[in-house]
């Protein structure tokens, strides 16, 4: 995920507490989701931000795309941003959205990177023990490396827990290393 921009952090702001004061949190996230997966397709936003096209006809497209599918407060966010040009910050702001609302409910992210896809009950058990750590839920994604070799790494906001062969092994030729002087 890019990392917001001051833009798209205070469009995400807004619109967390206009989701707050109408009550909407959970309709908003959703529509921020669906309205965020069209700005991630490149055809998308060649024609929403395009300014050789009309602007009627981009504000047309953005009516085909989410009319009907999300709230009408989300719509109106996505034809502002079709507007000044920035449809494609829509999945930098739903993300920091979802980064409130989680906030809000007491909700950590954590990524765990494993060299191998982990099975739901290994999912499961990693999220549970997350859970304990941290004394919260927990908003786990997972993601495969290969490079780690063996083993996996959890990131937990800015904390990282090691436990990858990689990671070992780079340890160990640190020590061995530090000793030969």
């Amino acid at each position: 995920m890019a990392r917001p921009t001051t833009a798209a952090r205070r469009y995400a702001e807004a619109a967390f507490e206009l989701a707050s004061r109408d009550d909407a949190l959970d309709a908003w996230a959703d529509g921020l989701r669906l309205a965020a997966r069209f700005a991630a397709d490149e055809g998308v936003v060649r024609v929403v931000d395009n300014p050789s096209i009309p602007h009627a006809d981009r504000q047309a497209a953005v009516a085909r795309l989410l009319e009907g599918r999300v709230p009408a407060s989300v719509l109106n966010l996505a034809r502002l941003l079709s507007r000044r040009g920035r449809f494609e910050t829509l999945p930098v702001i739903a993300a920091e959205y979802t980064r409130l609302l989680n906030r809000r409910r007491g909700i950590v992210a954590a990524v765990v990177t494993s060299a191998q896809p982990l099975s739901a009950e290994e999912t499961q058990a990693i999220r549970a023990r997350v859970e304990a750590m941290t004394g919260s839920g927990v908003d786990l994604r997972t993601e495969v490396d290969e490079a780690l070799i063996g083993g996996l790494t959890v990131r937990v906001g800015d904390q990282l827990l090691d436990a990858s062969l990689r990671g070992r092994l780079e340890r160990l030729r640190h020590q061995l290393a530090g000793s030969a002087r």
